[in-house]
Order: C-alpha cells, then structure tokens, then sequence
C-alpha cells in the first residue's frame, strides 16, 4: 500500500526487498455499532444507497488496510459512506463502540473481543472464506462477489542477502508457525498463520501491491 501511497519513499519495494514468509493473517471484519439499523451486508448497501453520505466509517489511518478495506467496498457496491480517519485501530474501535462512528472495517485483533461482548455487531469478515473461529459470519463476498481485504505481515530481508541466509530463516519461520502454542495464540486472536516458501510470499507481496494501487487510483487516495 505505501508503495503506492507516498510518492516519496525512501526505498523501491520490487528493487530493495524480498519476502521472507508470512507469519499471520490479520482478517477484516465489518462491524457496526448495534445502533446502526442493519444486520446484514445486503441491508447495509440499501441503507447506505438510501441515505448517501450519511454513514461514517472510522478507519486505523489514512492509506491502511483498514481504510483500503472499505473504499473497496465502496468502489464495488456503489455506496457513498464519509471516511473519518482516526490515529490506530484501537481509538477507531472505541469510537464505535460508543456510536461515534457507525462502522469500521477492523482487523480482527481490534474487533474480536468487542464482537463477542456484544459491543459490536459482526456483519461479515473479508477473507475468501469463512473463519474457522467465526464459521456462522459469512464472507462478504457471498454477497458482494470478489471482495476480498486481509491484513497480513510477515517478515522481509534486503534484497542482497544470500539465497541459503533466506531459505534457512524460511524454515525456522515454518518451524516456529507450525508450533501448537503459536497456533493457538494466533488462533485465540483469530488471526491464521500465514506461511508460505519465500518465492510464494514475495509473488503475494506483489499481487497485494498491485492491487491495492489500483484501489488508491480510483478512489483518488492522497497522502496526508
């Protein structure tokens, strides 16, 4: 995203990086403050098509995941909704939990806990398919086909390092995600370990990057 984002970075992604692997998936949720009259994806679209504009989304910040997610949305539904940027996912989480905002497209390790306390109403999550902690929230794009917004991380080295320095941290990184107790913490946060051998994650990290200039370019998205 930044790659696309800033037009004055200090380093080329494609020239000066190379991926790693993945270590966890950060899967998007959209959640509304239980005020917002809708319980359904459909029933936000018509809501928001009936009253343009009228909705606020709170993201993490201007240019992440969390904003991206829902210009996505926007972009392929053809709603209007007033994007208010807040400084990090946990203030864009408060406020919608204290109806300040009507919803957000927050990664789980923001919403998880506030879905199941009740403060937050779960909608449906980003990812292709449903999550195995959360199996009864469909996906977004059973209603909204080829939607698809995931936060991820993992781990990347300058592009000079040795190919053996790159396969064996690769396979301590596999090793280490394979281990039942990091499973289960990412598991408790329902973020799924991600990895991948190093010539997948780098092709990942370029379908991302292509994917989202795209999403940056039409909905005209500038830094601030």
């Amino acid at each position: 995203m930044s790659a696309s984002y800033y037009t004055n970075l200090q380093y080329n992604l494609a020239r000066d990086l190379i991926g790693v692997s993945g270590i966890a998936q950060s899967p998007i949720v959209l959640v509304t403050n239980p005020a917002v009259p809708v319980r359904t994806v459909p029933e936000l679209i018509a809501f928001a098509k009936a009253n343009p504009d009228k909705l606020n989304m709170a993201s993490g910040g201007n240019g992440n995941i969390t904003h991206l997610a829902g210009e996505l949305f926007k972009i392929m539904t053809g709603t209007r909704i007033t994007h208010v940027p807040y400084r990090g996912g946990a203030p864009a989480t408060t406020d919608v939990v204290a109806g300040h905002m009507h919803l957000y497209f927050g990664p789980t390790q923001d919403t998880i806990e506030q879905v199941r306390s009740g403060n937050l109403r779960a909608l449906a999550v980003g990812t292709a398919t449903r999550l195995a902690d959360l199996p009864d929230l469909p996906t977004i794009s059973e209603f909204v086909p080829g939607y698809e917004a995931t936060g991820w991380n993992g781990i990347a080295v300058p592009k000079n390092t040795p190919g053996d320095v790159i396969e064996r941290l690769n396979r301590e990184v596999v090793a280490a995600l394979a281990n039942p107790a990091v499973k289960t913490r990412f598991a408790d946060l329902a973020a799924p370990v991600f990895p991948l051998t190093a010539s997948a994650f780098q092709k990942f990290i370029a379908d991302e990057a292509e994917k989202w200039a795209k999403v940056i370019r039409m909905a005209n998205i500038k830094a601030e």
